[in-house]
This record gives structure tokens, C-alpha cells and sequence, in this order.
């Protein structure tokens, strides 16, 4: 089954556009792990056409926060529904089991002892300074977070995090995470 960990920086954030919704916002850069080509690799806005047929492909998307933020976000650019791929995201797994959502940072520490290389208003700074191999950097550390923690609960079924000094662990089922969903879609391949 062909996975795509991905995670995006943006241009701007919420207090430069004055809407709530990540759709307002702009992308800076798209980082994936693709598990087709075990590799990363990063597309900046002008260069999303290169991920459409990678995404077309992939049987699952796989983020942190993703449903909410990522995917709507990103959808504003693709030609098609990026909806119609299935997704799963690992804070909404989370929350379904904890009735809480924890920070990536919060969850890579727990479970990974590995914490995050800054935060997201940060990268909008690198951004807007020019920063870009920063901001690049910063995205794929995330990716390889989100990829380390996917990983995880499938081997433990579980993800750990941190809280008042002692380590909790966090059950999930994981057992419908990787059954297909359907077929891919061919909005930008030609066929």
C-alpha cells in the first residue's frame, strides 16, 4: 500500500488573513515521505504540479493535524478533491481515543524521545525572511515525525506522550489503517 506522510508550511498565518480557515492561507512549501521511493522530497507552491501524480497514486495520506488544516488547504490548489484519497490523521486518532488533542511535539517526545526543530509561526518568519532552506528543513522534520510516529502505532498500536512529569500511553486501533479504500485518482495524469 503506497503511503504518503506529508506536511505543509505556509506563506502567512492566521493573523495576516483574518479568517480562521487554513484554506485562506498560502503554501510556502509541501514536504512528503513517499513509501513507494522510501524518500523525501519537497515542492514549493510553484512547483505543487510535480505532486500532483505522487498524490493520484497513493493509496493513503498520512499527517499530523491534516484533515483540518493540511488537506483543505492544499485541496484550495489541486485541480481535483484531494478529500476523495483516504486520509488518516494521527491528532484525530488521538483525539477519537483521548478526547484531547496533543501537540506533534507533545506526542514525538513521548513516544520517540525526539522533539520538533522550532514551531509553526517560526517557519512563517524564515518565510517571509527568505529562509527557505530553513523552512524546508523544518517541514521535513515534521514529515519524518509524523512518518516515526505512524510507524509506531502500527507496531504498538499505541503513541506515549508526557503530562505532569509522567509518561502516558495512549491505546489506538490501528487496525483499518492501512485497508484500501478505493482506487486513486487521475485529475492531472491525462488518462
Amino acid at each position: 500500500m503506497r503511503t504518503v506522510v506529508f506536511d505543509i508550511e505556509t506563506a502567512n498565518w492566521i493573523t495576516d488573513t483574518g479568517s480562521s480557515n487554513p484554506a485562506d492561507l498560502s503554501i510556502a512549501i509541501v514536504c512528503i515521505h513517499d513509501s513507494e521511493t522510501d524518500s523525501y522530497s519537497s515542492y514549493l507552491e510553484s512547483e505543487l504540479a510535480q505532486l500532483w501524480p505522487i498524490l493520484e497514486r497513493t493509496d493513503i495520506l498520512v499527517g499530523y493535524n491534516s484533515d483540518h488544516f493540511d488537506i483543505p488547504l492544499l485541496n484550495k490548489y489541486y485541480p481535483g478533491d484531494l478529500t476523495k484519497i483516504k486520509s488518516l490523521d494521527i491528532m484525530a486518532e488521538v483525539y477519537k481515543t483521548f478526547g484531547r488533542r496533543l501537540r506533534l511535539d507533545a506526542i514525538a517526545e513521548g513516544t520517540l524521545g525526539a522533539k520538533k526543530s522550532g514551531h509553526g509561526s517560526q517557519s512563517v518568519q524564515w518565510w517571509k525572511a527568505g529562509e527557505v532552506d530553513k523552512v524546508r528543513q523544518y517541514c521535513l522534520k515534521d514529515v519524518e515525525l509524523t512518518k516515526r510516529l505512524f510507524d509506531y502505532a502500527l507496531e504498538k498500536n499505541s503513541l506515549k506522550f508526557r503530562e505532569l512529569g509522567k509518561s502516558r500511553e495512549i491505546q489506538l486501533d490501528t487496525s483499518k489503517w492501512l485497508q484500501p479504500a478505493g482506487s486513486a485518482m487521475t485529475f492531472t495524469m491525462g488518462l
